[in-house]
């Protein structure tokens, strides 16, 4: 079984993710695979050169400052790229499934509703949080501005759809308390698939 993990940016996904691997699930984080595919993959390389020119990569390492600016107002550019990412981290995803021998996985993706994938889980649990405290987060971590955070959220789709199209809520204001929800997923999930 695959459980898809997603969340607005902030919400603590990672956090949470983490506190599942904790109890032996095996965790997928699409981000990271498809970061680590970018500077891996020879083909990759050459389209998002084409793409975006030779800026794209610096000093032989993908150039993720340079590729967020050309992307952040640009959607007709996410898009492309993304096409060109998406299929080769789906592929990786699936050679990586075929290893694991658990009840369930759990993969994470900041954007499974907007790029219409939810069909490819058996459940998803949404992570959310105040959105306060989401931006607070995220300039902490990134140090982004409070704007650039709220351009994001704005471009994510809002919790309140989020939670409409999920199987489960995390509410993530609180870790002590997330851990207990997501602990009772977890136990929930392991009785649905081991009755």
């Amino acid at each position: 079984m695959v459980v898809g993990l997603t969340g607005g940016i902030g919400s603590g996904k990672t956090t949470i993710l983490k506190y599942f691997q904790s109890l032996g699930v095996p965790v997928y984080i699409a981000d990271d695979e498809a970061k680590a595919l970018m500077n891996r993959s020879k083909v990759i390389r050459r389209q998002l050169i084409a793409l975006f020119g030779t800026e794209a990569y610096k000093d032989d390492i993908l150039n993720r400052a340079f590729l967020s600016s050309k992307i952040f107002n640009e959607k007709r550019l996410l898009s492309k790229m993304n096409a060109i990412v998406h299929p080769k981290v789906a592929s990786h995803f699936k050679a990586w499934l075929k290893n694991q021998d658990s009840i369930y996985v759990i993969k994470e993706a900041a954007i499974i509703f907007e790029n219409n994938h939810q069909d490819q889980y058996d459940f998803i649990i949404t992570v959310i949080a105040d959105e306060t405290l989401r931006i607070e987060r995220v300039m902490q971590r990134d140090g982004s501005s409070k704007e650039k955070v709220k351009t994001i959220i704005n471009n994510q789709w809002s919790d309140d759809d989020k939670i409409k199209a999920s199987d489960f809520i995390i509410i993530n204001n609180n870790l002590e308390e997330a851990k207990k929800q997501a602990l009772k997923i977890h136990n929930s999930l392991l009785k649905k698939l081991n009755p």
